[in-house]
């Protein structure tokens, strides 16, 4: 390394080292200022994290899941429209993973915003993709489901006719590159290069010879790269003429792929960068070949971690918006993954791309308003049932909201099947118990047990898979049946104003607010403990002192009962107060 260059690499790890510094004594005034947790799949939970920083407000989304057992878990990289090169939207790869699972997915390498190759590793079923970055450290996966994190070398060679030569692998630099149906269709496009097609050749696995005949010179590219088999392509004229001398037509062939350490017998790996977390503690600086506005800068990130009993962690920071969440560096990301409880953990890509989603839909925002684009990506398999979200209350008194309930099972593979209900008082409800095809299944209950209403009160389906493979899954979710709210209308009472009017089964505790119809809380209307009967609420018009604004709201009525809480919501629009 040039005196010049060490020297500007100190200087910039001590401008790093103090903005860390300054971003730690920051991020130690942190309030939070709301947490919620879903469950997306058993065993799977979903948490977003809004804190307020003295630099703004700040979105975590954090998905623990069980650690990979590789049979009904399984976490593995996947790479976009199923070639190297090209890029595509994260929830677009969960939709064509649908059919075989139902999938968590986060972002994953940094890559060529041009042709989309990603920066780094990319190894799938044992099988290697792409060659490893070794100034970036990367993350591999063995088949009981561990993380394995640190940096990769890579060698490769071919050779037909006399020495061994070098190559590099499905990455357009260096004299000669190995291309296979991975990269793509064809090989790209460039001049003054010769290209030898192997027809057949094996899958390029590390440390194992692969062997092959050339049956095709030309000169005249990109040629399709068959599938089955790869392409060698020689880059220069010196270069060129000692292939066409080396591996003439029907000249044997033997390449060499070798990773130091051995990640041969991982089952996969992605890269990525930089480490965040080892043994427990965040890792500053991680000295990576990274520009250093990359790391330090805020922005939205992902990350993957593991957790001591090895169970896996997904996490991102929105960002970038002083009004929604101005994202992290990279040390504050490894921060709160410490907080989280990672024992080790490695950063994925940042900026647009970085993101999350489920079963095909983004469970983060993305900064530019529209999803973006990626090379491979990041995604948690779960081939068990999964039992779909359910409304949280049935009440069926007849009113024409929530009457019934939709109750929906997805299988990933053919399995016979147990659906049923347990209610108050050991009420159970067999619903389902027959051998049924993968794919959504729906039922629907009307909350009737033997010709009669079901008891009130908690309720719990509970959907039991075993598949075609002997494997048994359970999937459970959980809603209220209850009658205690019904009716709601709302009407426009004296002057006009709106007027809620409703009926309470059962006593109760009742609030009624208004809101807009994107959540956001206007004022409350009412709040106070009623008996059983029919009531009327009206809303005035005004927040405060002052005069609402003209356009589209939601009145909402939430009454808890001895039963639970029940809600109802009914639309409506308020008029200019003008000149009133």
């Amino acid at each position: 390394m040039s005196r010049k260059l060490l020297i500007a690499v100190v200087l910039a790890l001590l401008v790093s080292a103090a903005a860390a510094s300054a971003a730690l004594a920051r991020h130690s005034r942190t309030w939070q200022v709301s947490i919620s947790t879903t469950q997306l799949l058993p065993g799977v939970t979903y948490t977003r994290e809004v804190d307020f920083t003295p630099a703004g407000p700040l979105v975590l989304d954090v998905v623990t899941m069980p650690k990979p057992d590789g049979t009904v878990y399984s976490l593995a990289p996947v790479l976009s429209n199923e070639s190297l090169a090209g890029t595509e939207k994260l929830t677009h790869i969960e939709q064509r993973l649908d059919t075989g699972a139902t999938t968590v997915g986060i972002d994953g390498d940094y890559f060529n915003s041009r042709t989309g190759e990603p920066s780094s590793i990319l190894m799938r079923s044992g099988v290697l993709d792409s060659q490893p970055n070794a100034a970036r450290t990367s993350l591999g996966i063995a088949a009981d489901g561990t993380l394995r994190i640190g940096r990769v070398s890579y060698s490769g060679t071919w050779e037909g006719s006399a020495g061994v030569r070098s190559l590099s692998l499905n990455a357009p630099t260096g004299g000669f590159v190995l291309y296979t149906p991975s990269w793509g269709k064809s090989t790209p496009a460039e001049r003054g290069v010769t290209e030898v097609v192997l027809s057949s050749f094996p899958p390029t696995r590390a440390e194992t010879p692969l062997d092959g005949t050339v049956t095709q010179v030309t000169t005249r590219g990109p040629v399709q790269i068959p599938a089955g088999g790869a392409v060698l392509v020689a880059r220069g004229s010196a270069n060129a003429a000692q292939l066409k001398t080396e591996a003439p037509l029907g000249q044997a062939m033997v390449v060499r792929l070798t990773l130091t350490p051995d990640w041969s017998g991982l089952a996969s790996a992605i890269g990525g960068g930089p480490l965040l977390v080892n043994k427990g503690k965040a890792v500053f600086p991680a000295g990576e070949m990274f520009l250093p506005g990359i790391l330090n800068g805020r922005a939205e990130r992902g990350a993957v971690g593991q957790l001591s009993d090895g169970r896996i962690l997904f996490v991102t920071v929105e960002g970038t918006s002083p009004a929604y969440s101005v994202g992290l560096s990279s040390y504050g990301l490894a921060r709160e993954l410490v907080k989280l409880g990672a024992v080790t953990a490695i950063g994925l890509g940042s900026g647009a791309p970085a993101g999350m989603a489920f079963d095909g839909q983004l469970l983060t925002r993305p900064s530019a308003g529209v999803e973006g684009h990626l090379s491979d990506a990041l995604v948690l398999s779960y081939s068990g049932v999964y039992a779909a979200p359910v409304a949280p209350v049935l009440s069926p008194n007849g009113d024409g909201v929530g009457d019934t309930e939709a109750l929906s099972y997805q299988l990933a593979r053919p399995s016979t099947v147990s659906a049923t209900l347990s209610g108050p008082g050991g009420t159970t409800i067999q619903l389902a118990s027959d051998a049924e095809a993968a794919g959504l299944h729906t039922l629907t209950w009307d909350g009737q047990s033997g010709g009669a209403l079901a008891p009130e009160g908690v309720w719990t389906l509970v959907v039991t898979a075993t598949d075609d493979r002997n494997v048994t899954t359970t999937a459970r979710r959980t809603f209220s049946l209850d009658n205690t709210l019904g009716s709601l209308a709302v009407t426009r009472g004296k002057g006009g104003n709106p007027t809620a009017s409703f009926v309470l089964s059962r006593p109760a505790s009742v609030v009624v607010r208004v809101e807009r119809p994107s959540g956001g809380g206007v004022t409350t209307v009412s709040k106070q403990t009623l008996a059983a009967g029919t009531y009327r609420v009206t809303w005035k018009g005004k927040v405060g002192s002052r005069w609402a604004p003209a356009g589209l709201y939601e009145l909402r009525v939430d009454a808890t009962s001895v039963i639970g809480t029940s809600s109802l919501v009914a639309p409506f629009s308020l008029a200019s107060h003008r000149g009133k």
